[in-house]
C-alpha cells in the first residue's frame, strides 16, 4: 500500500461515468488511445499503480483538466488483457486521492497527474458501530435489494466492522448516476457517507418495488388472457357440439379455405396469410385482434374477380334508355358507341363521362338508366361538401375506427368489379387542411392510372379500369383543371317546353300517380293543363319544380277521391289545375306589348336556363353623365360604357346631334334590380337602346337580341344560345338577332325553336339597328 503522506505522480486513467470506491475491485474496459497508453505505462513504469477518475461529461472525447473530477482513486492493476484493440483491466482500489496538475506526458501519449491521499475524518468507535447498525436496519427493511447483492458484497455487509468500508461496498453495488456516486467518493467523514448511501438505498428500493409491481401486473394480465383463451376455446367446443357455431366465417381455417377455393390475386392471398399469423399471436379479446378481423372482412369482401355480363344488344339498350328518358340524345349515343366498340374489340377501358348542366335536367337519373340498360349494378357517391381527402382514399389502419374510402366502400357494396359508379356533384368538392379530395380523384378518374388505385386502408392496389365512372356537375368552372382534363364532357342543356310536356306525360305523371296511391284510370292531365303549369308555375331549366306541381295536383285529387268514394275519374284541365295550384306565379310573357322608344329586349343565361332581359334607356337635362342601375356587374357596366362611346363616335350615322351628349344625362336601367346581372352579351342590346332613345325611334317589341359589342361596333359571338332562344320562345318573342359567329350554334338549336322563331344574323350594330328600329 502507498505511503499516505507521500505525493505521487502516476499515469491517469480517465473513465466515462464510472466511479470506483476504496476496498472494491473493478473491471475497466479502455478503448481510447490515451487510456490504453496509461495502462501500459502503469504496468511498465509505476509498479502497476495508476490514478483513476471520471469525466464529468460523458460525450467529451479528448478531456482537459477542467473535464474531470479532482477527487479520484489510487488503484493497483491486478490483471489485464487485450481484445479487438481494447484493454480490459481489473484494478484493486487502494485509497481516495486529491488530483492536481492533470496533463499529458512529455510525448503526449497519456495523461499523468499528481495525487495525495485523502483520509476520512476519524469517528469514535461508538459512532462507527452506530453507523453500521443503522445501515443494517435500513437493509433489513429492503429484502429486494439484499436478494440482488453479489455474494462478496453480502459477505462484507454481514461481517463489516468499519462504517466507511461498508458504505463504499454498498455504493459500488448500487445503480446510480455517476454524479451521485462522485458525491459519495468526495464525502469527508463516515456520517456524511451513511447519509448519502441511505438516500441511494431508498431510491433503489423504490425502483425495485416499481419493477416488482409491473412484473406482478404483467403476470396477472397473462394469467387472465390464458384463462380467457381457455374459456373461449371451451365455449367454441360446446357450441360446435350443440350445432351453434355461428362464428365460423371469421375462423382462420375457414378464411384460409375460402382463400384457396376462390381466385383471389396472389398479393391478396399473401396479405391475408400475413395478417392471420399476427392474429394467431393476439389475445382473442384484444383491440388489435378486432382490428385485424375488420380489415380481413373488408379485404376479402371487396370484389376482386366478380363481374356482371354487359347487355350487348344495342337495340335493347337504346330501347331501355328511351323508356327512362325523353331526349338527351348525346349521352345516349355515347353509351351505344362504347358498347359497339367494346363488342368489336372484346375489351375496352371504360370512359370517364361527366354530365354537366343546370339542376333538374336528369343527370343523376340518367346514370341509373345507363346501369339498367347495360345490365350493370349501380352505386352513387354524393361528393358535395366533402373536404377530406380520406373520404376518397380511406384512412390508414393505424387509427381506431378507420375505414376505406368511398370508392372501395362502394365497390364492396355492389360486389362486382364493373359497376356504373356515379360521382355526384364533383363541382361541389371543397379543399381544407385535411387535403384536397379533387386531387385524390385524379388517380380514380385516369384510365392510365386507375388499374392500381391505392386506398390507404386496403393497402393493396385495386383495379378500377372496368368501372364505368359517371360524374355530374352544374358548373364546369368549379371543377379543377387537371380533373376536368380527365373527363369526357357531355352537356345536358335546358329542356324545351315541348320536351317538358313529353317528359311530364311519359314519366313524371305516371311516377307521381304511383307515389300518391292513385291508379292511372282515376286521373289524367290535359296537354293544355301541363303547358300552363310549365308556363305559369315554373321557371327552370329542368323538371323538378314541374314534378312538384304535378304531385301537388295529384295530392288534391287523392283528397277528393277519399272524401267521395263515388268519384271514379278526375281530369285535370286548365281550370282545375289553376284551382289546385292557386294564382299563377309567373306571367305568360314579359315582353313589351307595344313598340317603345329606348326599350330593347335582351337575352340572358341564368343557372336555371335562359330568360329575357328588358333594357331601358332614358335621357334628361344634365352634364353628359352616364347613370347605371339594376344591380349590374363590372363587365356589364363596361359594356354600357363601350356602347355609349360607340354611339358618340357614330352619332351622325344614326341622325343624332353631337351637342346632346354635353347637355343630357343618360340613364340605363335593367329591371328587377334585386337580381345581380353581369356579362358582355347585352352589349348590342344596350347600344340599340341608346340609339333608339336619342333618335326617338321605337323598337319592335316582338324582337330580342344578344351579342357582345366592341368600340368599333362589331358584334361578337356569345354562349348559352340554346337557353336564350328557348327563353325568347317561351316569352312570345317572334324574332331574335344573334351574331354571325353563332351561326354554327343555331344549327344545334331544338327543332321547335328553328321552326317558330325567325333568326337574323348581324355583323355590326348597324345590322341590329336596321332590323330592330321601327321607322
Amino acid at each position: 500500500m502507498a505511503d499516505k503522506a507521500q505525493t505521487l505522480t502516476l499515469p491517469l486513467l480517465i473513465t466515462r461515468a464510472l466511479v470506483i470506491f476504496p476496498g472494491n475491485q473493478q473491471l475497466i474496459e479502455a478503448g481510447r488511445e490515451f487510456s490504453i497508453n496509461a495502462i501500459n505505462a502503469a504496468r511498465n513504469e509505476t509498479n502497476s499503480l495508476v490514478f483513476v477518475t471520471s469525466q464529468n461529461e460523458v460525450d467529451v472525447e479528448n478531456p482537459t483538466e477542467n473535464d474531470v473530477y479532482r477527487v479520484g482513486t489510487l488503484c493497483r492493476i491486478i490483471s489485464n488483457s487485450e481484445r479487438d484493440g481494447r484493454q480490459r483491466v481489473r484494478v484493486e482500489v487502494v485509497e481516495r486521492v486529491q488530483l492536481e496538475n492533470i496533463a499529458l506526458d512529455n510525448q503526449g501519449n497519456y495523461y499523468v497527474a499528481k495525487g495525495s491521499v485523502l483520509e476520512l475524518k476519524p469517528v469514535s468507535e461508538e459512532k462507527n458501530r452506530a453507523i453500521i447498525v443503522a445501515i443494517n436496519k435500513v437493509l433489513d427493511s429492503m429484502p429486494n435489494i439484499v436478494s440482488q447483492m453479489p455474494r462478496n458484497v453480502a459477505n462484507l455487509v454481514s461481517k463489516a466492522d468499519d462504517a466507511a468500508t461498508l458504505c463504499y461496498a454498498l455504493a459500488g453495488f448500487l445503480d446510480a448516476p455517476a454524479s451521485k456516486k462522485q458525491e459519495i467518493l468526495e464525502a469527508t467523514n463516515a456520517e456524511i457517507l451513511m447519509t448519502l448511501v441511505t438516500v441511494l438505498l431508498n431510491g433503489e428500493n423504490q425502483r425495485s418495488e416499481i419493477e416488482r409491481d409491473i412484473s406482478e401486473q404483467v403476470r396477472e394480465s397473462a394469467e387472465k388472457s390464458q384463462k380467457e383463451y381457455f374459456l373461449r376455446e371451451k365455449l367454441k367446443a360446446i357450441k360446435r357440439e350443440l350445432g351453434e357455431d355461428t362464428d365460423k366465417a371469421n375462423d382462420p381455417d375457414a378464411i384460409l379455405e375460402r382463400l384457396e377455393n376462390n381466385p383471389y390475386p396472389d398479393f391478396v392471398k399473401a396479405k391475408v396469410k400475413a395478417e392471420l399469423k399476427k392474429f394467431d399471436m393476439m389475445p382473442s379479446g384484444s383491440l388489435e385482434s378486432a382490428l385485424i378481423q375488420s380489415y380481413l372482412d373488408v379485404l376479402l369482401n371487396v370484389p376482386w374477380w366478380q363481374k356482371t355480363t354487359d347487355n350487348d344488344d344495342l337495340k335493347n339498350v337504346e330501347k331501355i334508355l328511351d323508356e327512362d328518358h325523353y331526349g338527351l340524345e348525346e349521352p345516349k349515343k355515347r353509351i351505344v358507341e362504347y358498347l359497339a366498340v367494346k363488342k368489336l374489340t372484346g375489351n375496352l377501358k371504360s370512359p370517364i363521362l361527366c354530365f354537366y348542366g343546370p339542376p333538374g335536367t336528369g343527370k343523376t337519373s340518367l346514370g341509373k338508366s345507363i346501369a339498367r340498360a347495360l345490365g350493370r349494378k349501380f352505386f352513387k357517391a354524393s361528393l358535395g361538401g366533402i373536404s377530406d381527402e380520406a373520404e376518397i382514399r380511406g384512412h390508414r389502419r393505424t387509427y381506431v375506427g378507420s375505414l376505406p374510402g368511398r370508392i372501395i366502400q362502394g365497390m364492396r357494396k355492389v360486389g362486382v368489379t364493373n359497376p356504373v359508379f356515379l360521382l355526384d356533384e364533383v363541382d361541389k368538392l371543397a379543399s381544407s387542411y385535411k387535403g384536397d379530395p379533387a386531387s385524390a380523384l385524379l388517380e380514380v378518374l385516369d384510365p392510365e392510372q386507375n388499374t392500381a388505385f391505392n386506398d390507404n386502408y386496403l393497402e393493396e392496389p385495386y383495379d378500377l379500369s372496368d368501372v364505368l365512372f359517371i360524374c355530374t356537375a352544374n358548373y364546369l368552372d368549379q371543377i379543377p383543371g387537371p380533373l376536368r382534363d380527365r373527363l369526357e364532357l357531355i352537356q345536358l342543356s335546358s329542356y324545351t317546353e315541348l320536351e317538358k310536356v313529353q317528359i311530364a306525360k311519359q314519366h313524371l305523371i305516371q311516377k307521381q300517380i304511383a307515389i300518391n296511391g292513385l291508379k292511372p284510370e282515376q286521373v289524367s292531365f290535359t296537354d293544355e293543363a301541363i303547358t300552363d303549369i310549365i308556363r305559369s308555375y315554373t321557371r327552370e331549366a329542368g323538371v323538378r319544380e314541374l314534378e312538384r306541381k304535378i304531385a301537388s295536383c295529384l295530392r288534391k285529387v287523392a283528397v277528393e277521391i277519399v272524401k267521395d268514394p263515388s268519384v271514379a275519374f278526375i281530369e285535370i284541365n286548365l281550370e282545375r289545375a289553376r284551382k289546385f295550384l292557386g294564382t299563377p306565379i309567373f306571367e305568360d310573357s314579359k315582353k313589351e306589348k307595344e313598340a317603345q322608344v329606348g326599350v330593347v329586349t335582351g337575352l340572358a343565361y341564368t343557372e336555371y336556363g335562359g330568360d329575357i332581359l328588358p333594357i331601358e334607356v332614358n335621357n334628361f337635362k344634365g352634364k353628359g353623365a352616364l347613370v347605371l342601375t339594376g344591380h349590374l356587374g363590372d363587365v356589364m357596366k363596361e359594356s354600357a360604357s363601350i356602347a355609349l362611346d360607340y354611339v358618340k363616335a357614330n352619332a351622325e350615322l344614326y341622325g343624332i346631334s353631337h351637342d346632346i351628349f354635353n347637355d343630357l344625362d343618360i340613364h340605363i336601367h335593367v329591371p328587377e334590380g334585386a337580381v345581380p346581372k353581369d356579362g358582355p352579351s347585352a352589349g348590342i342590346a344596350i347600344t340599340t337602346a341608346i340609339i333608339s332613345c336619342l333618335s326617338k325611334t321605337p323598337v319592335d317589341p316582338n324582337l330580342a337580341m344578344t351579342g357582345e359589342v366592341t368600340l368599333r361596333g362589331n358584334a361578337l359571338p356569345i354562349g348559352g344560345l340554346r337557353e336564350k332562344s328557348l327563353a325568347a320562345l317561351r316569352s312570345g318573342i317572334k324574332t331574335i338577332i344573334v351574331p354571325k359567329g353563332n351561326k354554327k350554334d343555331v344549327e344545334e338549336l331544338p327543332k321547335e325553336v328553328k321552326q317558330t322563331l325567325t333568326i337574323l344574323y348581324m355583323s355590326t350594330v348597324e345590322d341590329a339597328v336596321k332590323s330592330a328600329l321601327v321607322k
